[in-house]
């Protein structure tokens, strides 16, 4: 069973489309990447699912229902989640802000719910830095807070909105292997800029910029030629086999063929 099915989703603001005529389905364990240029629909994919925006026409299903009956089963982690570092509160604090319901009971949580957060930190490897102030992390460290906040909700689907954005490539590759062996639980999918680094790690692969084209790359040896003794993929190979042609080089930030008609 799939558990996202998106069928000939068309979405538009006022009269002018930003996606069009989409067709996705996500199945269980896929570690999915969404790439494209910026504008080209990416996010507008993710507020769909999330139920936060509704079709112009098409369906989208989670778990074979509508998004906004099943929304207790996504974890999201948005792409900005910057916060007030100064703020005196502690990194076990943050991570129980992410129970179902969203509202601290009136006299704190319980112990359930502090064993929760423990297990989402454990999850992630931040465990041991439960009762520090969020604001001394690293902003590596900072993301697999955030990430252990949205598995405090033991969804079945994990959402993340340009994770690594503000994260050197060491922390990106760190993340990115917490979220491969968070594939061998639950379904990710990411909206990310970073090709090179998210190919090694992911096994699906939608490019977006109004329409879709898709692509497993679950044998990566078959799919991609190697450049490097380590395994590294070029992205330009991935761009040509979806049928791309938005970009001249492996700088995928250009406008997007369908703002520049105008």
């Amino acid at each position: 069973m799939n558990v996202i099915d998106i069928s000939h989703l068309s979405f538009a603001y006022d009269k002018e489309f930003i996606l069009e005529d989409i067709n996705l389905a996500v199945g269980k364990h896929d570690f999915l990447a969404i790439i494209g240029p910026n504008g080209g629909g990416k996010s507008t994919l993710l507020k769909l699912i999330l139920g936060i925006y509704k079709p112009k026409s098409g369906t989208v299903r989670v778990l074979g229902k509508e998004p906004s009956k099943e929304i207790s089963h996504i974890g999201y982690v948005p792409q900005n989640t910057n916060i007030n570092i100064d703020f005196p509160i502690k990194v076990i604090e943050v991570v129980m802000m992410g129970h179902v319901g969203g509202k601290r009971p009136l006299f704190g949580y319980g112990k359930d719910e502090k064993a929760c957060a423990m297990g989402a930190l454990a999850q992630v490897g931040m465990e041991a830095y439960a009762e520090y102030k969020i604001g001394s992390l690293s902003g590596g460290q900072r993301q697999r807070v955030m990430i252990a906040r949205a598995l405090c909700a033991h969804p079945s689907i994990l959402i993340l909105d340009e994770p690594t954005s503000s994260i050197d490539v060491a922390g990106q590759r760190d993340i990115y292997e917490l979220l491969k062996t968070l594939a061998k639980q639950i379904t990710i999918i990411v909206v990310s800029h970073d090709i090179s680094v998210i190919l090694e790690y992911a096994n699906k692969v939608a490019h977006i910029n109004r329409t879709l084209s898709y692509h497993d790359i679950s044998n990566k040896e078959a799919t991609f030629h190697t450049h490097h003794p380590k395994g590294h993929f070029c992205e330009v190979e991935l761009l040509q086999m979806l049928g791309s042609d938005d970009y001249q080089s492996c700088n995928i930030e250009k406008t997007p063929k369908w703002r520049s008609k105008k």
